[in-house]
């Protein structure tokens, strides 16, 4: 891992992916992994497709980068634009693409094990 990427430039990479595969979504995490506390991902997602309703995966946000996303949990939904911070709140949620977008996903989970020195 380099110390220094383009989200623009994998934004765009992910939404030509998520525009040909079937699901109309991809992703690719530019930081951290399971090893590590922090994760970001970039998720790319074509217009009308979603991450279907799924549980919180611990202390999160999502920050969009282009296009406009709608993040929903039971009745309660918040609408975010390039540019936007989205707190994931701690409950089954959704995230659904109202256009072509791409948004960068962060998680800080618990770690269930000392780090291995």
């Amino acid at each position: 891992m380099t110390n220094k990427i383009s989200l623009d430039a994998v934004a765009r990479e992910q939404l030509k992916s998520a525009a040909t595969g079937s699901a109309g979504r991809s992703a690719q995490t530019v930081y951290g992994g399971h090893e590590h506390v922090l994760r970001q991902t970039v998720v790319a997602l074509t217009a009308g497709s979603a991450l279907a309703e799924h549980e919180s995966p611990g202390e999160a946000t999502v920050h969009v980068l282009h296009g406009r996303v709608r993040l929903c949990a039971g009745s309660t939904s918040w609408e975010g634009r390039r540019g936007d911070l989205i707190a994931v709140p701690a409950v089954r949620h959704t995230l659904e693409a109202l256009e072509d977008s791409s948004v960068l996903l962060t998680v800080a989970k618990q770690r269930t094990t000392p780090p291995t020195p």
